[in-house]
């Protein structure tokens, strides 16, 4: 994996990402998986190291967020109950190169949108998400969450969002430990299928966790890097082109 061209340029990068993601509650797997897609890292080391990543860095956003108070326990088990066991089915499933691409251009439309703030509006009127909704959503995004190697947080949270359950700083705690239950039981069904993590993935562990702790730390305070995060959007499209056209 580390010995993947200009990956020094690809370590520099790394930290960015995970700033950025954790400061709104987001492992940043996603983004991990674009910039691996951007310097033509093998397929088959995405997924878990996407994940492992997803578990360090969600789990410091989490820890800060809860810190703060904006921890819903309510809304997240509404999600999690389902999301859990088919994260961990979705992991045990292999897919198709050429269409596991497409599927992640798809969700990296997601992410694209987020950066941009589409979806940065909250409302005053909060809805109370029923059990039904709750399960479907939460077994849907937990699903492509485990089989395509990120948490669903990147989905989530619009969703929460757009459909009224929970004000911007709550879909953040909620989002982050989403993600940290996705992740976990996405990795526990790829070990389960054979899938071995490589010894580099706990040096990208170490540099992610840079950023994660510092977008933590300032995101669930009230830090808003919309240029930085336009750059990051920027970067998401190109990968999110070559995905679908290579």
């Amino acid at each position: 994996m580390l010995q993947t061209e200009n990956i020094y340029i690809f370590l520099l990068i790394l930290p960015v990402v995970s700033f950025l993601y954790a400061s709104v509650g987001h492992g940043g797997a996603s983004g991990y998986l674009a910039l691996m897609a951007l310097f033509s890292f093998a397929a088959e080391t995405m997924k878990p190291t996407a994940l492992l990543l997803n578990i360090f860095v969600a789990g410091i956003a989490f820890y800060y967020y809860y810190r703060e108070g904006f921890f819903n326990k309510k809304l997240f088990l509404s999600f999690a109950t389902a999301s859990i066991p088919l994260a961990y089915l979705g992991g045990t499933l292999e897919v198709d190169s050429s269409i596991y691409k497409k599927i992640l251009a798809i969700l990296l439309i997601f992410a694209i949108l987020k950066m941009l703030n589409v979806f940065g509006k909250e409302s005053n009127t909060i809805k109370e998400v029923k059990l039904w909704q709750g399960l479907i959503v939460g077994g849907i995004i937990g699903f492509f969450s485990g089989l395509i190697g990120i948490g669903g947080g990147i989905i989530l949270t619009p969703i929460i969002l757009l459909l009224h359950w929970g004000k911007m700083k709550e879909a953040a705690a909620v989002s982050a430990l989403f993600i940290w239950v996705n992740s976990a039981a996405g990795l526990a069904g790829q070990l389960k299928s054979g899938v071995s993590i490589e010894s580099g993935s706990f040096l990208l562990v170490g540099i992610a966790l840079i950023g994660g702790v510092l977008g933590g730390f300032y995101g669930s305070k009230k830090i808003n890097n919309q240029s930085l995060r336009y750059i990051l959007a920027f970067v998401l499209i190109i990968a999110c082109a070559k995905l679908i056209f290579t």
